[in-house]
């Protein structure tokens, strides 16, 4: 198991980390907040430009078919400037297009690499209380689709959407096309900025090719715990690095307050947290790229990233005290994005319970017995 970086992918962190951090100012960030619009457009163009929202899709169908690895090193970038563009949902959704799809929707996927489509996902009837509120039967040769779905992200800014419905009590992924007269959205905005839709879907009509094969759902969940695990490194990271920035420089009873014990005993918290998410969120993505099954690998790491992302995002604001909080500082969009991202995982205790559960129907710990270098111990 080597998790060194090739020459390759470290360049293209090098370059995601540039195009973020250049564009996602304090100042641009702060212009966003008030700009009202769903998502940072020229930055979208200039990931488009430098086909950073391409890179999963696979080259069959014009993107650069890379794996979760290099996603991974794009999204943590993302994360850590928090820039508002949709690239996991986007290229993730036009991936399982490209793998599980009949060819005669292949045309989203060339679509989606080329900039041309705005693609979106919604997987969050895996874990929520209410469960999945889409359902599906046979009608005419295809599906009727009926009910609703919660807080779909940029909903009305993209033309297609993967969605979870029921078929017979049982999850399935359908491609839904969102300018349909039958889906009746009703727009609204995540705290941390993100455009979301609450959508109400009576009598929709889809092709019976529109509904996935349940492999396609097997294949997109870990993917997108890796994705969003990836987006709350990226987070974390960038909180950490400006926490340690402010304790160093704040002085209180004439010395940094780095220095009092009590602060320093929280950011070593919050580092264990940062990199525990990290192992995990390595792991996942080498098992990802290597074809390994990954189920319980990225329930732990979902676990991981809803957990480091409330504590260092805790430990962050009660170290920065007041001005943590105070909105013409930026500290504050940092935790927004991680309980956004806690959220859009499910929560610890949601995704603790399915950890729980898969561990009680398997009698194997997962990557130390199912490796060939370990068949001999």
């Amino acid at each position: 198991m080597d998790f060194e970086f090739t020459e390759d992918q470290r360049a293209i962190a090098e370059m995601a980390g540039s195009v973020f951090a250049d564009y996602c100012t304090d100042d641009r960030l702060r212009q966003f907040d008030t700009c009202e619009q769903a998502y940072m457009q020229p930055l979208w163009q200039l990931c488009v430009e430098t086909g950073l929202q391409a890179l999963a899709i696979p080259e069959a169908q014009g993107g650069s078919g890379l794996g979760m690895t290099e996603l991974m090193l794009v999204l943590q970038a993302q994360g850590g400037a928090l820039g508002q563009v949709p690239l996991w949902r986007h290229q993730l959704a036009a991936a399982t297009l490209a793998q599980f799809a009949q060819a005669s929707l292949s045309s989203w996927a060339v679509e989606a690499a080329a900039g041309r489509a705005l693609l979106t996902l919604d997987l969050s009837g895996l874990h929520t209380a209410q469960g999945m509120r889409l359902h599906a039967r046979a009608a005419d040769g295809g599906w009727r689709i009926d009910g609703q779905v919660g807080a779909l992200a940029l909903a009305e800014q993209s033309q297609a959407a993967l969605l979870l419905v029921s078929v017979e009590g049982q999850p399935r992924l359908a491609l839904i096309e969102l300018a349909n007269t039958a889906i009746k959205p009703v727009a609204g905005r995540m705290t941390h900025g993100e455009a979301i839709a609450d959508l109400h879907i009576d009598g929709l009509l889809i092709g019976a090719e529109h509904l996935l094969p349940a492999a396609a759902l097997d294949w997109l969940e870990p993917r997108a715990i890796a994705a969003l695990a990836a987006l709350q490194l990226g987070v974390s990271s960038e909180q950490i690095r400006r926490t340690v920035e402010y304790v160093t420089e704040r002085r209180q009873f004439e010395r940094s307050i780095g220095s009092f014990q009590a602060v320093q005993m929280s950011m070593a918290n919050a580092h264990i947290a940062l990199e525990a998410l990290r192992s995990t969120l390595w792991q996942l993505c080498y098992r990802l790229d290597a074809g390994l099954p990954a189920p319980s690998e990225a329930l732990a790491t979902a676990w991981q990233a809803c957990e480091a992302g409330h504590l260092i995002g805790h430990n962050a604001q009660h170290v920065h005290g007041g001005i943590g909080v105070d909105l013409t500082y930026p500290m504050h969009r940092f935790l927004y994005w991680s309980r956004a991202l806690g959220c859009a995982l499910g929560g610890s205790a949601a995704c603790l319970e399915r950890l729980g559960d898969w561990l009680s129907h398997n009698d194997k710990l997962g990557w130390k017995y199912d490796l060939a270098e370990h068949q001999a111990l």
